[in-house]
């Protein structure tokens, strides 16, 4: 039987201490498979964090639980919809008119005075199209956004566009009613557009061009359909404001710009919070005050 040289045999990998590494869970991370959810992980960090903050993200990373505010939301508007479409009596459910005019949670000129529209009126939506462009964009952003961020920062700012969408329609586009969750999804986009900015010299350079002109593009490609809509269409029906996306995207780039631009940071510390919170809620009385006393829809 031939001897075997143990010198020309290849090393054992072992860790920092000379102990054999038994399994492949055990082997460090050049040599290890990453399974599912370690390469999504490494994918988001790639995509939404610059490269200082991508170690410490990775080592707290987990996939449970899953980004469940925008999950739910969007299950919620989707269930909205379905509702309105399929059980309350319409001329078409592609396109939706009587059944969302009728509703107690659009956003109404009329009936201002129902609080809860302001907010409400997210969970509505007048076809088909709407719908399945708010769950896609708020899902492409949200989803990322909630596994590098906490949940309640991105409820934050998504509830922040929303109001802040309605509040806005409501001074420089009175006369309009509101559905639609676009308040929402372009705050997220306005969060995510200043995160692509403020962290571009630390991201991958060709990555940092495509993510801000993808935003860009989309960006003005919606405005100019909802301008059509509001303003040059020849449908009959339920006159939608589009106001909304600017409000949105305001708070987006205020408020998200303070909770998405920076990673595990601790907020209340920093001075533009204060700043950003500070110039929100001086919007919100003002808005308030304006519906109240103002509003030539009185």
């Amino acid at each position: 039987m031939e001897a075997i040289d143990l010198e020309q045999q290849e090393p054992l990998p072992v860790d920092r201490d000379g102990r054999r590494l038994g399994s492949e869970a055990d082997q460090p991370d050049g040599v290890r498979k990453m399974g599912c959810c370690e390469k999504f992980q490494r994918s988001v960090s790639k995509w939404m964090l610059p490269k200082d903050s991508r170690s410490k993200y990775l080592e707290r990373a987990n996939c449970c639980p899953p980004p469940i505010f925008i999950i739910l939301i969007s299950i919620a508007e989707l269930a909205v919809f379905v509702y309105y479409a399929v059980w309350k009596p319409q001329k078409q459910w592609v396109t939706l008119d009587e059944s969302i005019w009728r509703s107690p949670l659009t956003y109404k000129p009329d009936d201002r005075q129902e609080a809860w529209r302001f907010i409400s009126y997210m969970f509505v939506h007048a076809g088909v199209q709407h719908i399945v462009g708010n769950l896609l964009m708020q899902l492409l952003l949200g989803i990322p956004l909630e596994l590098v961020h906490k949940g309640f920062e991105v409820g934050m700012v998504y509830m922040a566009g929303v109001l802040a969408g309605s509040l806005a329609s409501s001074i420089f586009d009175p006369l309009s009613a509101l559905v639609g969750a676009s308040g929402g999804v372009y705050a997220l986009i306005g969060g995510f557009f200043m995160n692509a900015v403020v962290n571009f010299r630390e991201m991958i350079p060709l990555l940092g061009v495509f993510r801000i002109l993808a935003i860009v593009i989309f960006v003005g490609t919606d405005f100019g359909f909802a301008f059509y809509r509001r303003f040059l269409s020849d449908e009959a029906g339920l006159k939608v404001s589009f106001v909304a996306h600017f409000g949105g995207i305001a708070a987006g780039m205020t408020i998200g710009y303070v909770f998405f631009s920076a990673y595990n940071k601790k907020l209340m510390k920093d001075p533009r919070f204060w700043l950003c919170i500070g110039g929100y809620m001086l919007f919100v009385v003002f808005a308030v005050v304006f519906n109240i006393f103002l509003s030539p829809a009185s």
